[in-house]
């Protein structure tokens, strides 16, 4: 499977805001965007015009990266949202937000989502009560997902739960900790995304 291998605060570093794609280290002034707010390269320093192109290519290229998905993953995320009935934009968002990883690291169940894909891969989640380890899984509203048994005993997974407990846990989800599993109780609407990205240039972009 073909992922990103790069130093991903680079990413951060190229569209100018925080993607939080290094967990914990992102809130601290260890973060490289603190220390160096400016695009990566020999010429991230200079002025830059944005073209009406350049815009719709950042806001695409942002969301893909927050989200960790491959140019091919989100084309098909694009097609599929234009097939419902609300907001293209909207929709699109909705699909990636119930992605088994990131609906694990919504839940306070990883520090970044990167970590959250780690630990779906390796089997360490269930949903209604069958393993899954496709981290690109969509989830479902009433879908239970779950701590496997085995895996509630893992030090690594006992950390952490504990670095977590106080992360909010958005509304579309319910987490309960003690029992190790959490619900989708609804599909998030764009005003529970936080990602701050114009989603109509993604239209704009894949609609030429």
């Amino acid at each position: 499977m073909a992922r990103y291998t790069d130093a991903v605060c680079k990413l951060c570093r190229r569209e100018g805001q925080k993607l939080f794609l290094k967990g914990a280290r992102c809130y601290t002034d260890k973060c490289a965007l603190a220390r160096r707010a400016y695009a990566p390269g020999q010429h991230g320093q200079g002025r830059k015009k944005s073209s009406e192109y350049g815009l719709q290519l950042r806001a695409k290229q942002m969301t893909r990266r927050y989200y960790g998905v491959l140019e091919s993953q989100f084309r098909d995320y694009y097609e599929k949202a234009t097939k419902k009935e609300g907001k293209t934009g909207d929709e699109l968002l909705t699909i990636l937000e119930s992605r088994l990883d990131n609906v694990v690291y919504r839940m306070g169940w990883a520090a970044s989502r990167a970590e959250a894909r780690q630990l779906v891969v390796h089997g360490h989640f269930t949903v209604n009560g069958k393993r899954v380890d496709i981290p690109s899984y969509l989830t479902k509203i009433g879908e239970v997902v779950s701590i496997k048994e085995k895996s509630r005993q893992s030090e690594k997974i006992k950390a952490v739960l504990e670095a977590n407990s106080a992360r909010p846990v958005p509304k579309w989800l319910e987490v309960n900790n003690e029992a190790f599993e959490g619900k989708i109780v609804a599909m998030p609407t764009r005003d529970e995304i936080d990602l701050a990205v114009d989603e109509t240039l993604i239209v704009e972009l894949y609609s030429k």
